[in-house]
């Protein structure tokens, strides 16, 4: 069995955060997203630190999937280089698993 995955991504605006995360549930490359409006950035880029609203959107995948999702994003989104950080998750209700896991199965 696959291990369950959250994938952490930025996106300049709810609008594309929210064609990113349609797209990934319609293609089956992750079961759930999320987009939470308005976080801040603070980063470096071409040697200067740069300040950006963004929202930040999160999938419920398998770690099989990711790339899958990554290219799914990749083609998709605005930024040359685009924030997509997978993180294991090591707890999660067994009802919840069970959805994730027969969500990705459909998918696969």
């Amino acid at each position: 069995m696959t291990e369950p995955i959250v994938v952490f991504m930025t996106a300049p605006s709810v609008e594309e955060g929210r064609l990113i995360a349609e797209h990934l549930v319609e293609a089956q490359a992750a079961a759930c997203v999320q987009i939470l409006p308005e976080i801040e950035s603070v980063y470096r880029w071409e040697n200067e630190v740069k300040r950006e609203k963004e929202v930040l959107i999160l999938a419920k995948t398998t770690a099989d999937r990711f790339s899958e999702l990554e290219k799914q994003v990749r083609e998709r989104h605005s930024y040359e280089i685009p924030e997509i950080i997978a993180v294991a998750v090591t707890k999660v209700s067994a009802s919840y698993l069970d959805w994730l896991m027969n969500e990705m199965k459909r998918g696969s």
